[in-house]
């Protein structure tokens, strides 16, 4: 397995196929993205990126089946893999783990 190491975007990506579950294809996770960040979310970034988490063993794809409504194409669908869920869970422990040595003072008014 290649490098486990997330980037902002990969985390983000990651954690979208996890919430789209069954229905985590290219496009659904780019509008969710799109969604859920406000921000413009490139159909070509978010290939790049699951091509990568693909490489780094973070995610498995696999075909649907072939619809008319896509002119007998398959989507490609998205799924977490062991590595993948781990590494989410890595990086949450991680983040939590930063957020609790932050002193409740910096939050306060002055």
């Amino acid at each position: 397995m290649k490098g486990t190491n997330l980037g902002e975007f990969e985390e983000l990506v990651l954690l979208t196929v996890a919430a789209l579950m069954e229905q985590a294809y290219s496009v659904a996770i780019c509008e969710e993205l799109s969604v859920q960040t406000g921000r413009t979310v490139k159909l070509g970034v978010v290939h790049a990126v699951l091509n990568r988490l693909e490489e780094k063993d973070l995610v498995e794809s696999y075909l649907g089946e072939a619809t008319k409504t896509r002119g007998g194409k398959r989507k490609r669908f998205y799924k977490l893999s062991i590595p993948g869920k781990a590494a989410l869970v890595r990086s949450k422990e991680l983040r939590d783990q930063l957020w609790d040595r932050i002193p409740s003072l910096t939050w306060k008014k002055a």
